[in-house]
């Protein structure tokens, strides 16, 4: 059965998750090194949404990367 594809949103909530358990609980080593990897994979499934999500903006601007400017109301 195919797993869901995760959001953004759910996969930044489970690093910042696995981030304060580090910074607050005591851990063993195992339990340290098990959420250290885990949270490099979450960094690298995150910065892989943003590459593509980049990728996406530059094709939808029609002279490729453009500065976003402000626009006053």
């Amino acid at each position: 059965m195919p797993r869901k594809k995760e959001s953004y949103e759910s996969l930044m909530t489970k690093l910042e998750n696995i981030i304060n358990t580090m910074e607050k609980e005591e851990l063993s080593l195992e339990n340290s090194i098990k959420d250290y990897e885990e949270g490099i994979k979450l960094c690298n499934k995150l910065y892989k949404m943003l590459n593509q999500a980049e990728g996406k903006i530059k094709i939808l601007t029609e002279e490729g990367e453009k500065d976003f400017i402000e626009v006053d109301e």
